[in-house]
């Protein structure tokens, strides 16, 4: 038996976001490295039995879909338009689907939490002769009518259910269910549908997994779950020697000195060393590896630049910054007035918070290069939350 998966994924996002829609809707947003979107498409593509995969997208937002899949197209992968409800985009993802499919699941972008546990207890329901069957959860929480802020009257829970996603039919059954409800008609899912046309649906046992990304928080309590973050922790060290100058940079900040700091971009060292501890937490090489120096491009480049695609990087990866530490070796300047600007700059670029920089200096006693002034070092570390990818 084959299988039709239909992801709707037309929404604006507006209550995770908290009310206006967000500026990237919750299905495209990054969860463990990955969108959202992403994660159910994985695991239905991931089913041998499922023959076609169709995305349902809002108008105008095609180019969205493909890269929230990573550009994925064509079979089996098809993006359609969804509708201005729920209940027309489905009918645009039904009219989509493989018609060699005996059955059809239609899932929530929202809900990136799908598994294989899920998908096999939907066919096994189907395979015993249901019409239908969804996940469902116990409602354990005191059910109560509110009217605004008070509470008004307490209602019996005995025998309901939370009802979740991907929703599996008879994909003849369920495309005659959905002709068959009026024009302008809404219904709250699949089932409602089903069920108004006289289909039998059966439920099978949820999971916390397939929660939906609905409130502000629910995005970062399901990435918990999904991707817990572990630590990771790089160093770097770097060194330039002093020639003809009034100032060095370091940490950003211009310094007057006696001296200029020689190299190939504006040779802020204690960037550079920092560049390298955060690609050294992320496995990725060295500044060196990122900024070639000899490319032509980056002579006389600000070390900002090098920096933000450092920071840029542990977001791509789906990480969270969270500590960096720069120590500069030097007998002069002094690094000490300059230090809070250092740690302003450095928590700007990298879009941290300042009390998570930490800017400090020392000298070798007059001893080696840096001793008898003849250049500055810059040792530093970063601290960050990686996905665990198991690997």
């Amino acid at each position: 038996m084959q299988i039709t998966a239909i992801i709707v994924a037309a929404g604006s996002g507006s209550r995770a976001a908290g009310s206006a829609p967000a500026p990237v809707p919750k299905q495209f947003q990054s969860l463990g490295g990955r969108s959202v979107l992403a994660w159910s498409a994985a695991a239905f593509l991931a089913d041998s039995r499922v023959a076609r995969l169709v995305v349902v997208h809002a108008p105008g937002a095609r180019d969205q879909v493909l890269a929230a899949l990573g550009g994925a197209a064509g079979q089996p992968v098809v993006l359609v338009e969804g509708g201005l409800t729920r209940t027309d985009s489905v009918r645009a993802g039904l009219a989509a689907a493989d018609i060699t499919s005996s059955w059809v699941m239609v899932h929530d972008a929202a809900r990136p939490g799908l598994d294989q546990d899920t998908l096999d207890a939907l066919v096994t329901a189907l395979e015993a002769g249901a019409d239908g069957a969804v996940p469902v959860l116990p409602v354990a929480d005191a059910l109560w009518q509110a009217e605004g802020p008070e509470l008004v009257a307490a209602r019996d829970r005995t025998g309901l259910v939370r009802v979740q996603t991907p929703q599996a039919f008879r994909l003849e059954a369920l495309a005659a269910a959905y002709a068959a409800l009026p024009d302008g008609a809404a219904a709250a899912d699949d089932a409602e549908v089903a069920r108004l046309a006289g289909l039998r649906v059966v439920s099978v046992p949820g999971s916390a997994r397939l929660d939906k990304i609905t409130w502000p928080g629910d995005h970062a309590r399901m990435e918990q779950t999904l991707a817990p973050l572990v630590p990771a922790t790089g160093t770097g060290y770097d060194a330039h020697r002093l020639g003809p100058g009034t100032h060095v940079t370091l940490c950003g900040v211009e310094i007057a000195h006696d001296g200029g700091l020689v190299g190939h971009s504006d040779a802020d060292v204690a960037w550079h060393a920092l560049c390298d501890a955060i690609y050294g937490a992320l496995c990725e090489g060295d500044i060196g590896k990122a900024f070639p120096p000899s490319d032509p491009q980056w002579k006389g480049a600000p070390s900002r630049v090098f920096l933000e695609h450092a920071g840029q990087r542990v977001r791509d990866r789906g990480g969270r910054l969270v500590h960096v530490d720069v120590t500069v070796v030097c007998e002069a300047p002094r690094v000490g007035p300059h230090r809070e600007a250092m740690r302003a700059a450095t928590a700007a670029v990298l879009g941290i918070p300042v009390t998570r920089v930490s800017v400090k200096a020392t000298t070798t006693e007059k001893m080696g290069y840096t001793g008898r002034g003849e250049g500055i070092a810059a040792l530093a570390s970063a601290t960050v939350l990686l996905p665990d990818t198991g690997g």
